[in-house]
């Protein structure tokens, strides 16, 4: 009877969050310095650009890779010095979670467990070119995250009253 009752809660329970990390890996690298060898006679202040991006796919249910894109393009007077770009992914188990929170997750946790080996990735390509070392700056994901549903928010808001009027 003891038995009946604990097999009875446990059914009850609501289902247990689950999250894991299965596999980081270069999906894709690459790196061009189409003015060397001459850039490296070049005096001037190099001009750097970084850009971020992240994609998310579903695998099966349950299972996502998120592959996080870091682009650095460096300009040395007007000519391109060099550009070097890592699609850094991950294989990630993400169950019991709700929309949102699952959404929050792949958005803001998994391109934090990305970004270390993105930037170690970037920043080997750069010095192995033959350029000095860059060191890309730690990103806040959650405030993108933060400032992408604010958008989202604002856009929903300014088309709402648009859909009511028609």
């Amino acid at each position: 009877m003891a038995d009946e009752t604990t097999n009875g809660a446990a059914a009850e329970a609501p289902t247990a969050t689950q999250f894991n990390l299965q596999k980081i890996y270069i999906k894709d690298a690459s790196f061009e310095a189409p003015n060397a060898p001459q850039v490296f006679q070049e005096d001037g202040q190099p001009q750097l650009q970084l850009n971020l991006a992240q994609k998310v796919a579903t695998l099966a249910e349950g299972v996502f890779e998120v592959v996080l894109t870091v682009s650095l393009t460096c300009t040395l007077n007007g000519k391109n010095a060099y550009l070097a770009e890592v699609h850094q992914a991950g294989i990630f188990g993400v169950n019991g979670f709700d929309q949102r929170n699952t959404e929050a997750l792949l958005a803001t946790y998994c391109p934090n467990v990305l970004f270390p080996y993105a930037r170690q990735a970037v920043g080997d390509l750069v010095t192995n070119g033959g350029f000095p070392p860059y060191y890309i700056q730690p990103i806040n994901f959650e405030q993108l995250y933060a400032e992408q549903l604010r958008r989202r928010q604002a856009g929903a808001d300014v088309s709402a009253p648009a859909q009511g009027n028609a």
